[in-house]
């Protein structure tokens, strides 16, 4: 088995190099999923975060408010600290099992968003860094997400700078162009993960 961390900051178009891996092949392990799920409804996970933030953070249907507390955590480093205390654990069990469903030959991608920022790469037997320029990713943040300007860039600066994604990098995939220039440069990165699964064995 091979295990690969994919990491890339907000807007660079991580999702689409995902979605092509396990196009090819990979077996997919998202966090950002994860995340969702260790806080639906009924879970401990969700409990906790009650308890740390308060009700308040619940929609009428009593489901986390996402936009509510992010509003809440982006702006404000400590309580961002405190989230991510009671959800990467929870995140980090559930990714370890999927893990081990996996067969010996697969490899397997794990999409993990703060990979830099939480010091994971030591995790894993390589990494890969989507990579695009503050300029891109602002762009499709409010073109196509519908941010603010104002909203795009505190969640681009609650993340690890570009200098330090590409640090913890083993291969890079540049993402600054169009759509049809990514595939090409995923099919070689996969090929090359085919070959280092095929080599570990």
């Amino acid at each position: 088995m091979l295990k690969v961390g994919l990491t890339g900051g907000i807007g660079a178009g991580k999702s689409e190099v995902s979605r092509l891996l396990v196009s090819y092949g990979a077996v997919l392990i998202d966090a950002d999923r994860i995340a969702r799920e260790v806080v639906e409804p009924g879970t401990p996970g969700l409990a906790a975060v009650v308890a740390e933030f308060g009700p308040e953070i619940l929609d009428a249907g009593g489901a986390l408010d996402r936009p509510k507390l992010g509003a809440i955590v982006f702006a404000d480093p400590e309580r961002l600290a405190a989230l991510n205390a009671i959800v990467h654990p929870l995140v980090g069990t559930r990714s370890a099992e999927l893990e081990a469903e996996a067969g010996p030959d697969d490899v397997v991608v794990h999409d993990v968003p703060l990979l830099t920022e939480n010091g994971l790469a030591p995790l894993y037997d390589l990494v890969v860094v989507v990579d695009a320029s503050p300029e891109t990713q602002l762009d499709r943040l409010v073109r196509l997400r519908g941010m603010t300007e104002s909203e795009a860039r505190a969640r681009m600066a609650a993340q690890a700078t570009r200098a330090q994604r590409r640090a913890v990098a083993d291969l890079v995939v540049d993402n600054d162009g169009p759509l049809e220039a990514l595939e090409p440069q995923v099919r070689k990165i996969w090929e090359e993960l085919r070959q280092r699964a095929s080599d570990s064995r």
